[in-house]
């Protein structure tokens, strides 16, 4: 199985990017979108100058909690960067959600949570709303510097070729990603 049907039956639909349009990603030097893809696990992330952007990780499900997502994340700090990624919100009756926010909270990343992010899905059309995580090694970093962040990945990757690939343009930048000051913090309610 290639590791775009592992992402695609593991991910929601409305959270996928076509096959496509990771290719385009994947074969274009300058958006420096990598693939590092192992026998149990898939990593998709984009490396700017002044931050590394998760678009996915995976890892197989028979060995989540052997320390392989550790270790992906770990060699990716090890660059000395911001780490930005984006999340669905907590949902009760999705465990992998639960989980998968008690994994980046032990990680150290914090909840970016005055940035709102609502997004039309490229495959779905569907209205998707997204939480976004953060980790640095600059206690400094300020939220407003991971909204701008995230808004180069929007423009930069999201939403890239968008009427090429998919016959349409997605919503402007400023309307998908921008600041919301009374939204709750995700992580503060998940239990180590």
């Amino acid at each position: 199985m290639t590791w775009y049907k592992k992402l695609k039956e593991y991910f929601p639909q409305e959270e996928m990017k076509s096959q496509e349009h990771f290719e385009v990603l994947l074969n274009n030097e300058s958006k420096n979108y990598y693939l590092d893809e192992g026998n149990n696990h898939i990593l998709l992330y984009a490396e700017r100058d002044k931050f590394i952007f998760i678009d996915y990780l995976y890892v197989i499900g028979n060995v989540r909690g052997n320390g392989i997502g550790k270790q992906l994340l770990d060699k990716l700090k090890l660059k000395g960067k911001p780490i930005f990624l984006e999340v669905e919100p907590a949902n009760e009756t999705e465990e992998d959600t639960q989980r998968r926010l008690k994994f980046y909270k032990r990680e150290g990343f914090e909840h970016a949570s005055s940035v709102h992010y609502k997004k039309t899905s490229p495959v779905t059309e569907e209205e998707v709303e997204l939480e976004i995580l953060y980790w640095s090694p600059d206690p400094a970093l300020m939220e407003h510097d991971v909204l701008k962040g995230m808004q180069d990945v929007y423009r930069e990757l999201h939403t890239y070729k968008d009427e090429e690939l998919y016959g349409r343009a997605f919503e402007p930048t400023e309307q998908a990603l921008k600041i919301h000051v009374d939204k709750t913090n995700i992580l503060e309610e998940i239990k180590s």
